[in-house]
């Protein structure tokens, strides 16, 4: 671990300069590509982080543009855990997932490692390596024995970007009716409007005017959208469909 480039981490006078040293460290441990993200609480937009990338451009554009955050399962998993994501194909299982996946790899994002970030004030973020590598066992094992050190860097960006982080704006969570919440449960579990329809006792007619109602409320176009902005907003977790 270079303790300079740390250090350099917290001494930087500069968003810019910052993200330079963050990079550093990670092509230090071999990631040519590194992305930071931090927002000043989990309840605010994914759009209005403090983010430090040098991921290709386009890619960027393009993600930012589709709003690919609440699709992207290594999102998904950051709002709901603190422990490091290796990226496996297999983790990207809907078609939408699966797309995101094969466009990312022809931007050279084929492989690499996620870590959360829930700071003590309630802050969200994550810090991601990536790099163009096979994602075989080979990789998962090299990556493994680093994790250790990654989580070290992923401590010292978040304690010293936390400066660059702008202020979190209020955002009122929407209110959903106990029909809405049921049907958004069962969604965040992968039940299909038919399937939902048979447990809940309702037409899929009804499922999916509910549906449309709180993609409305959240102003979203898709279920998966309208279940990361729940998550994030704390309006469900993860347990709820095993209560």
């Amino acid at each position: 671990m270079n303790s300079v480039e740390l250090d350099e981490l917290m001494q930087t006078d500069s968003a810019a300069n910052w993200g330079k040293a963050l990079f550093a460290l990670g092509r230090d441990h071999g990631f040519d590509k590194v992305l930071f993200g931090l927002s000043g609480s989990r309840h605010a937009r994914l759009e209005n982080a403090f983010i430090q990338s040098n991921y290709p451009p386009k890619w960027r554009e393009r993600y930012d543009a589709e709003r690919l955050a609440y699709v992207d399962p290594v999102v998904g998993h950051c709002l709901q855990s603190t422990l490091p994501l290796i990226w496996q194909p297999e983790l990207f299982r809907s078609p939408a997932q699966r797309a995101l996946y094969d466009d990312a790899c022809g931007y050279g994002l084929r492989a690499g490692v996620t870590f959360p970030i829930h700071g003590p004030n309630g802050e969200f973020g994550l810090l991601s390596f990536a790099s163009d590598a096979a994602p075989d066992a080979g990789y998962v094992r090299e990556v493994t024995g680093m994790l250790a050190d990654l989580a070290l860097v992923r401590d010292y960006a978040f304690a010293s970007a936390v400066r660059f982080c702008p202020p979190v704006a209020q955002e009122a969570a929407p209110k959903l009716t106990p029909r809405e919440l049921e049907v958004l449960n069962w969604v965040m579990v992968g039940k299909s409007s038919w399937e939902i329809s048979k447990i809940t006792g309702c037409s899929e007619a009804t499922v999916n005017f509910h549906m449309g109602n709180i993609r409305q409320k959240f102003n979203v176009n898709t279920r998966q959208q309208a279940v990361v902005r729940a998550i994030s907003l704390g309006l469900i977790t993860p347990e709820d469909h095993h209560r």
